[in-house]
């Protein structure tokens, strides 16, 4: 991670297509993941005149666990010039425009789809029965505006790094958000002090929804970033004034401490130690009689 400033951008997926997306998850999340990542890298090499690091993280669920998929981007704040022989700085409050990139991201979109569908990659999808259904699905999305949305909440490299810890491996919602569980109802919390209770079948629905296909890559990390432009990114590091790394965590639990500001040998409501219980060694069921 380069020790800049770095902004946060998130792409979010137009609600025409969250059918489609729920019906071919792999295929809308891995093209939808992909084109943010070419429209980042792009904006880049024009508008910084060279590579700049991102790392993206797929997300598609709101707080009350509703289906909205969009990619969330932490960006550098600057790019490293074509030629690697200096740093090329971001304006202070500004990345790129947010309705350019939103254009950009989806004419991309749209041909990724539009070559998806000609392979059949969404044979089945009760809205194509009709030969004109994709036709007029893509027809609709120019007409809307595409969100992109872009901050600047981070100064400093740590400042990020101790972001995506907490917020890379997250699933729907966390059991601190449950308030209550029982065999007719499911209350949790939504934002602030708000909550919404479902029946338990109906928070089961919501939640699956959330669940990501087999060996799809939720996290991915580009340009200066990414594993194979090592080299560059310690070209980076030396134009932006190389220091020192804090050294790793020699363990797990100082590690989950350091990030959640939580003992894990400590029971997070009273602060108890916690204790490991043995668990008996699984057995076959019993033979039935002949």
């Amino acid at each position: 991670m380069l020790d800049v400033p770095h902004f946060h951008v998130v792409f979010t997926l137009p609600a025409e297509l969250r059918p489609l997306a729920a019906f071919a998850p792999r295929v809308v999340y891995g093209a939808l993941m992909r084109v943010a990542q070419q429209t980042l890298l792009g904006f880049g090499r024009t508008r910084l005149r060279g590579p700049i690091g991102a790392t993206l993280v797929l997300h598609t669920w709101t707080r009350t666990l509703q289906f909205h998929p969009h990619v969330h981007a932490i960006v550098t704040a600057g790019a490293l010039s074509a030629d690697g022989a200096r740093w090329h700085t971001a304006p202070r409050r500004y990345l790129f425009p947010v309705h350019a990139m939103g254009r950009v991201l989806r004419g991309k979109l749209m041909t990724a789809l539009g070559r998806a569908y000609a392979d059949g990659a969404f044979a089945g999808f009760d809205d194509f029965v009709d030969p004109q259904g994709f036709a007029r699905l893509m027809a609709r999305l120019p007409k809307r505006s595409w969100n992109v949305y872009a901050k600047a909440p981070f100064k400093k490299g740590r400042h990020v790094l101790d972001y995506l810890g907490r917020y890379t491996h997250r699933v729907g919602i966390a059991n601190s958000r449950l308030l209550s569980v029982s065999p007719h109802k499911v209350t949790f919390r939504t934002k602030g002090q708000a909550t919404e209770t479902l029946p338990p079948v109906a928070f089961l629905r919501r939640f699956v929804q959330h669940v990501l296909p087999d060996g799809l890559h939720k996290i991915r990390h580009v340009g200066l970033y990414a594993s194979a432009t090592a080299r560059l990114r310690e070209t980076a590091r030396l134009h932006l004034g190389a220091r020192a790394r804090s050294p790793r965590p020699s363990s797990w639990r100082k590690r989950f401490l350091q990030l959640t500001g939580r003992e894990p040998s400590r029971c997070p409501r009273c602060g108890g130690p916690l204790v490991t219980l043995g668990v008996a060694p699984s057995r076959d069921p019993p033979r039935l009689a002949a």
